[in-house]
C-alpha cells in the first residue's frame, strides 16, 4: 500500500505543480462543496474540510472567498464531475477526473491528450476496480497498533495503517473520510501531512524507455486543461 500511495503523491506532484492550477482546483470545489452543503463551513464539515486543505496548499483567502461567495449568490456555473478513464504508455492505467461545464468540450481537450501521447480512453469503470478509493491521513507518529485499535473503538472501517520513518499513514474507505478524520483528532492528531481522497492503485505496472518521457508529457498536457481536476495512474517508474 505504501509504494502505491507513494505512486499516488508522485502523480498528484505532476498534475497540481502550477499554483494557478491548484487555485482554480480548489475554487471549483469549494463552490460546489458550498452550493451543495450549505456556505457555513461550521454546518458543512465537508466544506470546512477542504477549505483547511486549501489553506495548506497556500490558496489565498479570496480565493476561498470568492467561490463561498459564488455559491451564496445561488447561481454561477453548473459544474459537474466527470470521469475518463483507459490505458496510457506501457499500457498503464489512467484515471482522470475533472469538473465542467462543458462535457463536449473536456471530453475533446482529454481525448486530445490521449491521442498524443498514444493512449486509448476506455469505457466507464475500464480501469477503476482496479484501484482502491481511499481516504488518506498522514501525521506524526510510530504506533500503528494503537492508532488502529483507536479507529477501531471508534467504530471506523480502517482498510490499513502503517508506520515508515516517524509517520503513520491511515487508509481508510471514502466514505469513512470524516469518521476517521473525526477519530483521529479525537486521539489527539492536529496537524496532518496529508489528509485526502484518492484513488490508490492495487497493482503497479513498470514503464521505462521512452514510455517514460511519454508518460510525462501526457500528465503535463492533462494539467494543462483546465477542467481537469486530479489524474491517478499506475506506472511504476
Amino acid at each position: 500500500m505504501g509504494r502505491a500511495y507513494q505512486n499516488k503523491k508522485d502523480s498528484m506532484a505532476k498534475t497540481a505543480g502550477a499554483k494557478t492550477k491548484v487555485y482554480s482546483k480548489y475554487g471549483k470545489e469549494i463552490y460546489i462543496c458550498a452550493k451543495n452543503g450549505g456556505v457555513d463551513p461550521d454546518g458543512n464539515l465537508s466544506l470546512r474540510r477542504l477549505i483547511e486543505r486549501a489553506k495548506k496548499d497556500q490558496v489565498p483567502a479570496h480565493v476561498i472567498d470568492r467561490a463561498i461567495d459564488k455559491a451564496k449568490g445561488g447561481g454561477g456555473e453548473d459544474y459537474a464531475a466527470t470521469r475518463y478513464e483507459g490505458y496510457g504508455p506501457g499500457n498503464c492505467m489512467i484515471i482522470v477526473d475533472c469538473l465542467t461545464d462543458n462535457n463536449k468540450r473536456t471530453f475533446a481537450d482529454v481525448r486530445v491528450c490521449f491521442t498524443k501521447a498514444n493512449a486509448k480512453i476506455g469505457a466507464q469503470n475500464s480501469v477503476s476496480h482496479l484501484f482502491d478509493h481511499l481516504a488518506i491521513f498522514v501525521f506524526d507518529g510510530d504506533d500503528d497498533e494503537a492508532v488502529l485499535e483507536a479507529l477501531m473503538m471508534a467504530d471506523v472501517d480502517v482498510t490499513d495503517v502503517e508506520v515508515d520513518d516517524g509517520k503513520v499513514t491511515v487508509f481508510a474507505p471514502h466514505t469513512e473520510y470524516n469518521n476517521t478524520r473525526t477519530a483521529l483528532e479525537e486521539m489527539g492528531v492536529s496537524e496532518f501531512d496529508e489528509d485526502l481522497i484518492s484513488f490508490v492503485p492495487q497493482i503497479e505496472t513498470p514503464i521505462e524507455g521512452e514510455d517514460i518521457e511519454i508518460m510525462e508529457r501526457f500528465l503535463g498536457m492533462l494539467e494543462d486543461c483546465d477542467d481537469v481536476q486530479n489524474v491517478y495512474h499506475n506506472a511504476q517508474f
